[in-house]
């Protein structure tokens, strides 16, 4: 989901973009109102951990306290996401996976709030997720987020992005390049963390019938990936 794009008067305020289970409203030029559409997520624990992982200097939009399960009030964030990156031809899939490869490892320094030994972990940080402002990248979209092993993370964004990278997608070979890049550098990977990663990806009640039925080729092209690592 972004928070850029046409918009429409529809909602609290101008909408500026729409994702596969919330929309985002102009609140100001600062400030924007993330609404769950579905009724799944609780809006004040994302906020929480957000304003956790921004405290130990993580790049997460700054956000508001809004009192509501499905209402999220964040900072305004101006850029393209890496994915729209992609699309005007300003972001190449190598520099775009080492970017991700460098989000994931910075998030994983920083601790859990519930167990020392645990860690952050986003669980859905692909370049739709990621928005290229002047300041440099920052991380959107904390829906999923809770604490765990790194591998989990780590296997969760190799597989959102090797699904795109066996699918007929025009940015397939993209998504192909950027999953090579992700992994390389070096991947914290663990055959644990992607067989949770893709147990949890078939029982997302988001993705299509056609998303799902990929997942056994995912899953391939990522351990292959990864053979290639070691060798």
């Amino acid at each position: 989901m972004t928070t850029t794009g046409r918009g429409s008067d529809t909602g609290p305020g101008k909408l500026l973009g729409s994702g596969r289970s919330a929309d985002v409203y102009e609140i100001d030029e600062a400030w924007v109102l993330r609404r769950d559409r579905e009724g799944w997520g609780d809006a004040a624990a994302e906020g929480a951990l957000m304003a956790h992982v921004r405290a130990h200097g993580y790049p997460a939009p700054a956000v508001r306290p809004s009192g509501s399960r499905t209402d999220l009030v964040m900072e305004r964030l101006d850029g393209p996401t890496m994915l729209q990156a992609f699309a005007a031809g300003t972001l190449g899939p190598a520099e775009a996976g080492a970017i991700l490869a460098r989000l994931l490892r910075e998030l994983h320094t920083v601790p859990g709030r519930t167990a020392a030994d645990a860690r952050v972990l986003h669980l859905d940080l692909h370049p739709d997720n990621v928005i290229l402002t002047a300041d440099g990248p920052r991380v959107i979209d904390w829906a999923q987020a809770e604490e765990g092993d790194p591998g989990l993370d780590w296997g969760t964004s190799a597989v959102i992005l090797a699904q795109v990278a066996v699918s007929a997608e025009p940015v397939a070979a993209p998504a192909r390049a950027t999953l090579t890049a992700l992994l390389a550098d070096p991947s914290h990977l663990t055959e644990e963390g992607l067989a949770q990663a893709l147990l949890r990806r078939a029982a997302n009640p988001t993705m299509s019938r056609e998303e799902t039925g990929l997942l056994g080729a995912a899953g391939e092209l990522v351990r292959s990936l990864m053979r290639e690592d070691t060798t």
